[in-house]
């Protein structure tokens, strides 16, 4: 079987150095707020391009805390794309503030610029981006009406590590963003871990303090927070992989690159990238009209996928309010989308055998 994502093989190839960073964090004596996070922090936000790191326990905490952190609340809209992982509508739920759903783009899978003012109210406070499977948002439309209408601009990057919008990286495109470092991330940990990126100072602080119970100093608490902390050892992990990031990411390029060439089967739908830069291919999402079938013949044919995602949030039963509305290019795309294999550790022979199956599909 080739596996979706072989973490213990993406891992073993930094055993030793993740091994020896370990150790230096037993040694120290120190879990939580230490020299590790404080590395991790300089050199990923160094990497992002922006002034400041802020780490935390979780991708959903990174996005929580940012619109925390703004005082957005009850009565507050924030728009969002409607074909997301289900993380982005709970932190603005999370806060009190009401989700404006807005279609994708068929051939991005990413929220349509055009379609956004069209719902801005005297309401809305932000917008949120996400840059969907590790392909940027088309940010030019979006950064005009955020200057219009003085919204702020909030970017889930939990699947877009090291993607540029031109010459920019994502986690540097709005006034915050939040990153996931679940461990099937482009830069995974060995365990939970997020963290926030920002030019802003004063938010900056502010969102540490929040995932610090609200305090910048022992038992002074200035603001109702959280415990949403980055602990020692995710960040010396991490830190060891960032080293590794790009080359990572452009091996997922290469293989990308060989399916969008090589795979010709007319009942497979590829995905679209509008520059090589702006995606890390996070997944490599196909569409397929009869999806179960399709499935279960890559199943049979040794060749594991996993598909992202097959309810959208506003199906969802926990948002039961939302549950009448309608999104038909988001439903659909629910209902067709289905991700192959792709990863830095595969096999050229790996690769070419997934080509090969996907091809003979009838």
């Amino acid at each position: 079987m080739i596996p979706f994502l072989d973490l213990k093989k993406i891992n073993a190839q930094y055993k030793d150095e993740i091994k020896n960073k370990i150790n230096n964090v037993l040694d120290s004596g120190w879990y939580l707020l230490g020299e590790q996070n404080k590395q991790f922090e300089e050199n990923f936000a160094k990497y992002c391009e922006t002034k400041y790191c802020i780490g935390c326990a979780n991708g959903l905490d990174a996005l929580r805390l940012i619109i925390k952190a703004y005082g957005f609340g009850v009565g507050d809209e924030i728009i969002a794309p409607a074909n997301t992982y289900i993380a982005s509508i709970l932190a603005i739920t999370d806060n009190g503030c009401t989700p404006i759903l807005v279609e994708p783009d068929l051939d991005t899978y990413n929220i349509n610029p055009d379609l956004i003012e069209a719902k801005i109210t005297d309401k809305t406070k932000a917008i949120l981006v996400v840059h969907l499977y590790g392909q940027a948002v088309k940010m030019d439309k979006i950064w005009a009406l955020a200057k219009k209408y003085n919204l702020k601009i909030i970017e889930d990057s939990a699947q877009a590590h090291g993607a540029y919008y031109k010459d920019k990286r994502v986690g540097n495109l709005g006034g915050a963003s939040g990153f996931s470092f679940y461990p099937g991330k482009n830069l995974g940990a060995l365990g939970d871990g997020g963290a926030v990126t920002t030019n802003d100072e004063e938010l900056a602080k502010k969102i540490r303090a929040l995932g610090n119970y609200g305090s910048h100093k022992k038992y002074e608490n200035i603001y109702q927070g959280l415990n949403s902390r980055l602990d020692e050892i995710q960040a010396a992990v991490l830190d060891v992989k960032l080293k590794y990031l790009d080359s990572d990411n452009d091996r997922r390029k290469e293989i990308a690159q060989y399916y969008i060439k090589n795979i010709k089967n007319p009942f497979v739908i590829l995905p679209k990238m509008y520059d090589a830069k702006a995606h890390v291919w996070h997944v490599f999402a196909l569409r397929v009209k009869d999806r179960e079938r399709f499935q279960r013949y890559l199943n049979d044919n040794g060749i594991q996928t996993i598909i992202h995602y097959p309810i959208p949030p506003h199906k969802q039963e926990c948002y039961k309010e939302l549950n009448n509305l309608s999104f038909k290019i988001t439903e659909q795309i629910h209902s067709e989308i289905i991700s192959i294999p792709i990863s830095p550790v595969m096999s050229d022979n790996e690769i070419q055998k997934v080509v090969e199956v996907v091809n003979e599909f009838k």
